[in-house]
């Protein structure tokens, strides 16, 4: 069975697309358009309309109305679309690649001219309310499944890579590594940020460069599959010391007080202050602006950033990714908040670990 014809995957859309027709009506919508890689993945249970991994915006999109659930797309992509990425469940359009006019001639007589609502509204489109997205974010019981999935997977490149890498790697060479054991499990390198001993104070978003790796490294990853992104970061130490054990201390230290108040009912901006406060406490007051701290992540990397002015309030099925950050270090996982707790989908179990109040959190891998 192919993933097109997955029966979860076809409930799950159906799903959507009842929730998509009961807001048509109060919205006094005719249609809602869906375009972007993000909004595809969600509304088609995970399939993919990318090509280009840099572009917010795929090959094809998906037009909802009252009584049908449309593919738009053209004749380059529309035969391996249906075969391998888009469930049952929807009917196609398929224009001429070369021509624009009849995709929006066949949207106006699907919607008898009138409102349509998009994620990236043109054409005298409005965009999608604040519901749309508030819905997005709570993940169901098959997206969570997919989500484990792609957790494990990223979690296995991480620790692939950082084994194999070696002081004499560039921070090229480390990012190329991890984006082909990302591509060999079937995810899409999104991200590969590589960082060695020269550079890793330094920045915190070190795109990789030609400098050696050197004594240390920080590998980072956001890896998208079925749509959904798994953000995590990794170190390693080929010469470990005193100082930077101290370090990772630190930082578990800010972590935990910033997943501790990760719980329901609570503001995203609550965790932000619980991270401020630990900064502050550690003798680091500026680092809170130093970088961002993460957030809600789902089908974007960040769905929503943690900020002092955030009022999201965490709920079950949400998923989290925090990543506080000194110079020279950083911790990262990607958890689902359940209703009895946060769940580690990025964990892997063979990594070098320890318990810090009560939760299995990275070590830096040592290599003599």
């Amino acid at each position: 069975m192919t993933l097109s014809q997955d029966p979860d995957r076809r409930a799950e859309v159906g799903e959507k697309l009842a929730w998509i027709r009961s807001r048509l009506a109060p919205l006094n919508a005719r249609g809602v358009r869906l375009r972007g890689i993000d909004w595809f993945a969600w509304v088609t249970a995970g399939a993919s309309n990318a090509v280009l991994l840099a572009a917010d915006t795929g090959v094809a999109e998906v037009l909802v109305t009252e009584s049908d659930a449309v593919v738009l797309t053209d004749t380059i992509e529309a035969a391996r679309l249906r075969d391998e990425e888009v469930p049952a469940g929807f009917s196609w359009h398929v224009a001429p690649w070369a021509e624009s006019r009849p995709r929006e001639h066949f949207v106006g007589e699907a919607t008898d001219r009138g409102l349509v609502l998009s994620d990236r509204p043109t054409h005298g489109e409005n965009v999608l309310p604040s519901e749309f997205q508030e819905r997005r974010l709570r993940l169901s019981s098959s997206e969570q499944d997919r989500y484990r999935e792609v957790g494990r997977r990223a979690a296995q490149a991480m620790s692939e890579v950082l084994r194999a890498a070696r002081p004499t790697w560039t921070e090229f060479e480390l990012a190329g590594a991890g984006a082909e054991a990302l591509w060999a499990r079937g995810l899409a390198p999104a991200l590969t940020l590589a960082a060695g001993e020269a550079r890793l104070p330094r920045y915190r978003h070190p795109a990789p460069s030609v400098a050696r790796l050197g004594n240390e490294a920080m590998l980072v990853f956001c890896a998208r599959g079925f749509g959904l992104y798994a953000n995590l970061t990794r170190c390693i130490q080929f010469s470990p010391a005193t100082e930077q054990r101290h370090r990772g201390e630190m930082i578990r230290g800010i972590e935990a007080a910033g997943l501790r108040v990760c719980q329901l009912g609570l503001a995203l901006s609550e965790v932000y202050d619980a991270l401020a406060r630990a900064y502050s406490t550690n003798g680091y007051p500026a680092a809170i602006g130093e970088h961002h701290q993460g957030g809600l992540t789902g089908y974007l990397a960040r769905e929503v950033i943690a900020t002092p002015l955030t009022t999201v309030q965490l709920d079950a099925g949400m998923a989290l990714a925090l990543n506080p950050s000194l110079p020279g270090i950083k911790i990262e996982d990607t958890f689902l908040l359940q209703t009895d707790g946060l769940e580690n989908l990025t964990h892997d179990p063979d990594w070098p670990s320890v318990v810090h109040e009560g939760r299995a959190r990275p070590l830096p891998l040592e290599r003599l």
